[in-house]
C-alpha cells in the first residue's frame, strides 16, 4: 500500500502481518514436503500442521482437532457448512434451512442454488440495525428445518447477532447452527462451546494472515456430507493441503489472543473519534449499524445527496468503500442497507471506513477532513 494513502477498509482485506509471514515463509522456502508424505519431512511437515490445527482448536474453544477443517477461505467454509449439512440430515423430510437476508452472498447464493433444488429457505428479517430477534427464528422452525445459517458479524454494517441466544433455541429443537465469524474473530473472543454453535467459518486474510486460508469448524457428530472425494481434512475436504496458509492462520489467531483485549478498545475509541469528527461536519449524514452491538472498527456512513462512487474516486489518498456490490457490471444497491431500510438513493450514498492494527489518530484526522472537504464540492448526483 502507498504511503501516500490512508488505508481505511480492514473489512475488505487486512495487510498481513510480518510475524504471520516470517511464520509461514520458511513453509514456502525450506519445509516444503506434503505432510500426506511417508518421508522424514513429510513428517516433519505433518506435525507442523498437527500444530497449526491444535492452535486453531484452543484459539476457537474446541475440544478436538479433527473439529478444525482447513479450506480456502470463508467462502469455501460456508458453502461446505451448508450444503454439507442440507445433503447429510439422517432425517429424510429435513430440507428447510433457516437464515436472514443481510448474510455473505456466498451463503446466500448456496441457500438460492438449494431452493432451486428443491429445499424451502426461509429468510428471518432484521430490524433497522440490522439484527436479529432470535424470536424470530423460533417461530421459523419447523420439524423439517436442518440448519440456521446467521452470521455473527455483519460485513457491511457492522452489526453483531446474539448467536448464543439463537443457538439456545436450535438446540431445544435439535436444529444444527452455522454462524459465519469471519468478521467476528478479530474483535471478539470466541468460544463454540460457550456460543452453542454447531459449525462455524473463519477467514484468515481478515485477521491479518494470507488470502487463500480459511477453517471451518464441525462439531464431532455433526452430520456433514463432504462436497468432493477425498482423504484429506478427516475426509471432510479433498485436495492437499496449504500447509504455509495453515501455519500463517493459527499465528494470526495466535497473536488476536495476545493483542486484541488492547486493540480492540483502542480501534473502538478511533472509530468513534472518527464517527464524531464525520458528523461534526457532516450534520445530515447518519450511521448505519446497531449502536450497542457493532464491531469496533466499522463504521457505516450515510451522506444523503452525495455519490458513494463518485466521492470516493474523488478521494484516492483513502481507501474506503461504498454500499454498493457490483454484478454483472452493473451496481446494485447493498443488499445489507435495503434489507434494513435504506432506500436505494440512501443506499448509493453510504460508505464504509474499516480501521485495523495499522489505523492512527493522524489517518482518522486526514480521514475526516478529506471526506467532509470532499462533500462540500463535490456537486450531486445527477
Amino acid at each position: 500500500m502507498s504511503h501516500n494513502v490512508v488505508y481505511l477498509d480492514y473489512q475488505a482485506t487486512t495487510p498481513v502481518d510480518q510475524r504471520v509471514l516470517d511464520a509461514m515463509l520458511p513453509f514456502l522456502t525450506q519445509q516444503y514436503a506434503n505432510p500426506s508424505s511417508p518421508h522424514q519431512p513429510g513428517r516433519r511437515a505433518a506435525s507442523a500442521l498437527r500444530a497449526a490445527r491444535r492452535q486453531v482448536k484452543t484459539s476457537l474453544g474446541a475440544e478436538h482437532d479433527t473439529e478444525i477443517v482447513f479450506t480456502s477461505g470463508a467462502t469455501e467454509a460456508n458453502h461446505l457448512a451448508i450444503l454439507g449439512t442440507a445433503t447429510a440430515s439422517p432425517r429424510p423430510d429435513a430440507d428447510h434451512i433457516i437464515t436472514t437476508p443481510i448474510e455473505h452472498q456466498s451463503v446466500l447464493a448456496t441457500c438460492d442454488h438449494l431452493s432451486r433444488a428443491g429445499y424451502s429457505v426461509t429468510t428471518v428479517p432484521v430490524d433497522h440495525h440490522g439484527r436479529v430477534n432470535p424470536a424470530d427464528v423460533a417461530v421459523a422452525i419447523t420439524p423439517h428445518t436442518v440448519l440456521v445459517s446467521v452470521m455473527y458479524a455483519n460485513n457491511e454494517i457492522g452489526t453483531i447477532q446474539p448467536i448464543a441466544d439463537i443457538a439456545a433455541i436450535t438446540r431445544r429443537h435439535n436444529v444444527l447452527l452455522h454462524t459465519d465469524a469471519a468478521q467476528a474473530i478479530g474483535a471478539l473472543d470466541i468460544d463454540v462451546n460457550r456460543l452453542g454453535v454447531d459449525l462455524l467459518t473463519i477467514s484468515a486474510h481478515k485477521i491479518y494472515g494470507p488470502k487463500g486460508i480459511g477453517a471451518l469448524y464441525i462439531r464431532r457428530g455433526t452430520p456433514l456430507r463432504p462436497q468432493y472425494a477425498g482423504s484429506q481434512e478427516h475426509g471432510f475436504r479433498a485436495g492437499t493441503i496449504n500447509l504455509p496458509g495453515t501455519i500463517a492462520l493459527a499465528e494470526a489467531l495466535r497473536i488476536l489472543a495476545t493483542e486484541r483485549e488492547h486493540e480492540t478498545p483502542r480501534i473502538a475509541q478511533l472509530r468513534d473519534s472518527l464517527a464524531d469528527r464525520l458528523l461534526a461536519a457532516l450534520p445530515h449524514a447518519h450511521i448505519n449499524g446497531s449502536p450497542e452491538h457493532r464491531l469496533p472498527g466499522n463504521l457505516s456512513l450515510t451522506i444523503p445527496g452525495i455519490d458513494a462512487a463518485d466521492l470516493i474516486d474523488a478521494l484516492p489518498d483513502l481507501a474506503i468503500s461504498n454500499g454498493s456490490a457490483c454484478a454483472s457490471g452493473h451496481a446494485k444497491p447493498s443488499h445489507v442497507l435495503a434489507a434494513i431500510g435504506l432506500p436505494d438513493s440512501d443506499a448509493r450514498a453510504t460508505i464504509r471506513l474499516s480501521l485495523g492494527r495499522e489505523t492512527r489518530e493522524s489517518d482518522i484526522e486526514h480521514a475526516a477532513h478529506r471526506i467532509g472537504s470532499s462533500v462540500a464540492t463535490t456537486p450531486p448526483p445527477g
